[in-house]
């Protein structure tokens, strides 16, 4: 906890509004600003206590406060320095110690959660009885998504027409096993736009869900693997479809900071979003029409953590006949948050059912987000609410069935399954 840092708040309080769960309970201590008052109590010497432990694991670390923040308060790192002191001084519960166990070995490692996808998805029926036994696996059980057909991606896709970039395509962890036809997606979207399109292996867990979660040795040796994955592709830059990805690449320089070498390989290495990236390359490929109806999604690590918000919506826009809905209250973060929605199920269970509410008056078609985590906790919810199963797509899926010709209904659900690696 970094005493200047925290000196730099004001306690003006405009980050109240943008706080879920200080929306949900209007508690001060489960504000920012509360927060970082807990943060300069310890710092000045009172003991980490389990009911401020409690204020620190209650924060979704969306980053809305950082948007809304007039004094450029760098949260953010305030946040994730003290996740580390939590981990560090606060002992767990035995049960707690378990379920972050089992987190930690099976989310970040692909072929482990390539093997419990189906158990996953099948669980669904015992979730009411999960719930009983602890929480945190009836939401996992309730948040899986059905399975996805493999897809096998080559090491190189070639650019369809003019070659203007060479990129390098991070395949992910629960991306690539969850959601396998998004970096399909991706991989056709960028050679159609002229792109040449590097698949290196080597690739996994950028350690996104470890830096959230007060585990930075552990996100440093993610970081540093994903590092010499792309240096050896020689890539001009590394395009990432998942927000929370993003977001955490972006900041490895400082992840390293104390490492003067890799952070130097850090800094060489261009980390982009996709949207970020297409709307900088501009258009080549004809956008066909696709007439559907949309209601997109900010994912908080794309729109707080990296400021990427027009990107997304003019790509979108760029669609002919497709019709862009806003849905209300877009910056308070759906309750998805990494691990948040394992760990912290029921504000987590709260604040998507908050959210389907949302997304569910805009009346669209489909429901678009870029970001993993969102579209299963979106998705959850919906259910919850009885309304079914709910249409969902990647921005990138969408813009790869305009470039391609195909119909609205190779979009979301089981027709979007179906298609597999066409």
């Amino acid at each position: 906890m970094d005493p200047e840092l925290i000196k730099d708040c004001v306690h003006c309080g405009f980050c109240l509004p943008t706080c879920p769960t200080y929306v949900l309970w209007g508690e001060e201590m489960d504000s920012p600003r509360g927060r970082i008052h807990l943060m300069g109590q310890h710092v000045t010497g009172t003991p980490l206590t389990g009911e401020m432990a409690g204020h620190f694991d209650a924060c979704l670390g969306c980053m809305a406060c950082v948007t809304a923040c007039p004094s450029g308060v760098r949260y953010d790192r305030l946040i994730e320095e003290t996740r580390a002191v939590v981990e560090r001084e606060h002992e767990r519960t035995p049960e707690e110690r378990a379920i972050r166990a089992m987190v930690f070995a099976l989310f970040p490692y692909r072929r482990r959660l390539r093997m419990m996808r189906l158990p996953m998805a099948l669980s669904r029926r015992l979730q009411p009885f999960l719930d009983r036994v602890n929480p945190s696996l009836g939401a996992m059980a309730e948040l899986a998504p059905p399975p996805a057909r493999p897809v096998r991606l080559p090491p190189l896709v070639r650019a369809r027409r003019r070659r203007r970039a060479r990129v390098g395509l991070l395949t992910g962890c629960v991306q690539g096993e969850f959601f396998p036809q998004v970096n399909a997606a991706t991989a056709r979207v960028l050679a159609l736009e002229g792109c040449d399109v590097v698949i290196p292996p080597g690739q996994g867990c950028c350690g996104a869900l470890s830096v959230h979660s007060g585990r930075p040795a552990e996100a440093r040796r993610f970081a540093r693997r994903t590092i010499a994955a792309f240096e050896r592709a020689g890539v001009d830059a590394v395009v990432v479809n998942a927000a929370g990805c993003g977001s955490s690449m972006k900041e490895y320089a400082d992840l390293l900071a104390d490492d003067p070498a890799w952070r130097e390989r850090a800094e060489a290495m261009r980390t982009l979003d996709l949207a970020e990236f297409l709307v900088e390359l501009g258009p080549l490929a004809d956008r066909h029409p696709l007439p559907i109806s949309v209601a997109y999604h900010d994912a908080c690590h794309l729109a707080h953590a990296q400021g990427v918000r027009s990107q997304p919506r003019a790509l979108l826009g760029g669609i002919p006949e497709l019709e862009l809905r806003e849905i209300a209250e877009s910056a308070v973060c759906c309750g998805s948050a990494g691990t948040y929605n394992l760990f912290q199920p029921e504000p987590a269970r709260e604040l998507g059912d908050r959210k389907a509410e949302r997304v569910l008056a805009t009346g669209a078609d489909l429901l678009v987000s870029a970001n993993p985590g969102c579209t299963m906790q979106i998705a959850a919810a919906v259910r919850r609410a009885g309304k079914g199963e709910i249409r969902v797509a990647h921005t990138v899926e969408v813009l790869d069935a305009s470039l391609r010709g195909l119909g609205p209904g190779t979009l979301g659900g089981a027709a979007r399954r179906a298609r597999g690696n066409s």
